[in-house]
């Protein structure tokens, strides 16, 4: 059966307004709280704005107490087996908040229950659930979570029948903070790397329109949004499904063209398909940070190929250097999976090595996890979780050596960052981060917040820099 683009008509998106509205009516005055719990990705959290916007349109107040809350959401991931288990753990957990509020109804959405075995354990084992969804059915929710509250007996919903394909608009959000904003521009991914379930739980590629997504950009511009991120799970594939002549790097020109004083970041960009023109536009649009994450998984060519990464170690090496010619200033980060199926140590010695001529500014390392269904599940493996655990110490060493020294490579300079947060702590109480996307401590007045400034980085450890206001 082909795989077929489906776009959810205005007309559905505003009868599940209408719905919100009904929910509202019929619930009266009475003061209600909802709880949405997200895990995984960024993809996933801007996912839970959808939620808490639905949520918002249906009268609810939000609270991050299990035991206040009228309606919790539980939006999951299923990348690794720790984060499922986890997921598992904490909505076993809620068992004691749903005896003290026995009309509480709990919902798991997310990818880890687009599984068939996931959503069958929720099933037969978590009798306290009341409604599980899969990604593709999000834009349902109100109709789903109404079918719930409103059923004569208890009933217990579950969606997660296979992808469809959807692009839905206009869905109401509910952003956290005021500073940094997610703006999905495409869903899915059709790269089938051997370890990786997300193209099963999210389906096939998918481009949203530019011109709604540079609609999105300039409201959360308006709104005074100063750092935008926008989400893909190979950004680099943006618009081959709209038969348009637009591309990734067209859309970072469109949304650079904004008038206004922001950043532009993306994530995640696969290393088959990052350009030259890529490259080549993040350098000349001025709003365009040099922050690129990309990638590696592994620095063995063997590995890469049985991963079905459709690159080598040489053509990795190639773009990051090209990149850097490009960027001089540029801040690269990386994934690196330890561990897949066959490998050896000296095949993980290649990573090492790749590491080191690199120079990652940060790595986000992991030890393999089985994912039931792909083809790295069925690989034979002899090495054993011991061997695995000394190569991720061995290499979690050495990306915070590496980071440690590119860190104090930023002592004495003075820098541009963006103020976002709070640190809560009393010496360095405010938090930013510089164009790169690296951390930067600041003492300051929290009036700062959402405000550009020049610092001096004073000190520097593995994991963040210090600096003075200028």
């Amino acid at each position: 059966m082909a795989y077929v683009r489906k776009e959810i008509s205005t007309e559905s998106i505003r009868a599940q307004e209408r719905i919100c509205a009904g929910i509202n009516e019929r619930l009266g005055e009475k003061p209600r709280l909802a709880m949405v719990d997200t895990y995984g990705c960024q993809q996933n959290e801007a996912d839970s704005e959808k939620l808490r916007g639905y949520l918002a349109e249906m009268g609810y107040g939000f609270t991050s107490n299990e035991f206040e809350a009228d309606v919790i959401v539980v939006n999951t991931c299923a990348v690794r087996e720790h984060a499922e288990m986890r997921v598992l753990g904490n909505v076993g957990q809620l068992n004691h908040a749903k005896k003290e509020k026995p009309g509480q109804i709990i919902a798991v959405c997310g990818c880890m229950v687009q599984q068939e075995h996931m959503a069958e354990k929720l099933r037969k084992s978590y009798p306290i659930v009341d409604l599980v969804f899969g990604p593709h059915e999000l834009w349902r929710f109100p109709e789903l979570l109404e079918s719930v509250l409103f059923a004569k007996k208890r009933r217990r919903v579950f969606e997660t029948g296979p992808d469809d394909g959807s692009v839905a608009e206009g869905i109401p959000l509910r952003r956290d903070g005021s500073v940094k904003a997610w703006l999905s521009v495409m869903y899915g991914c059709n790269n089938f790397c051997t370890y990786c379930v997300v193209p099963y739980v999210r389906g096939r590629e998918r481009s949203r329109r530019p011109e709604d997504i540079v609609r999105e950009a300039r409201e959360l511009v308006a709104a005074g949004y100063k750092d935008i991120t926008l989400l893909g799970q190979n950004v680099n594939s943006y618009g081959r499904d709209l038969g348009i002549n637009v591309d990734f790097a067209d859309l970072l020109r469109m949304i650079n063209d904004i008038e206004g004083d922001f950043l532009i970041r993306f994530m995640t960009s696969h290393p088959k398909d990052a350009t030259e023109k890529l490259f080549r536009t993040m350098a000349e649009c001025e709003k365009c940070a040099h922050q690129l994450h990309l990638p590696v998984q592994s620095g063995n060519d063997r590995v890469l190929k049985a991963m079905n990464r459709h690159y080598d170690s040489e053509k990795y090496l190639r773009q990051a250097e090209l990149a850097r010619k490009y960027m001089p200033d540029l801040v690269i980060t990386t994934d690196i999976i330890v561990g897949f199926p066959g490998e050896t140590d000296e095949e993980f010695e290649d990573t090492v090595r790749l590491c080191e001529r690199v120079r990652f500014d940060a790595m986000f390392t992991f030890i393999y996890s089985k994912r039931v269904g792909t083809p790295a599940a069925e690989m034979p493996d002899a090495a054993t979780r011991e061997q695995k655990q000394r190569r991720f110490d061995r290499l979690l060493d050495t990306a915070n050596r590496i980071s440690g020294e590119k860190h104090a490579e930023y002592e004495g300079r003075t820098l541009r960052v963006l103020i976002d947060g709070e640190t809560g702590k009393p010496g360095y109480n405010l938090s930013s981060r510089t164009n790169g996307g690296r951390l930067v401590h600041l003492k300051g007045d929290t009036g700062l917040i959402g405000s550009f400034a020049e610092v001096r980085i004073v000190s520097s450890n593995t994991w963040a820099l210090y600096g003075e206001l200028v």
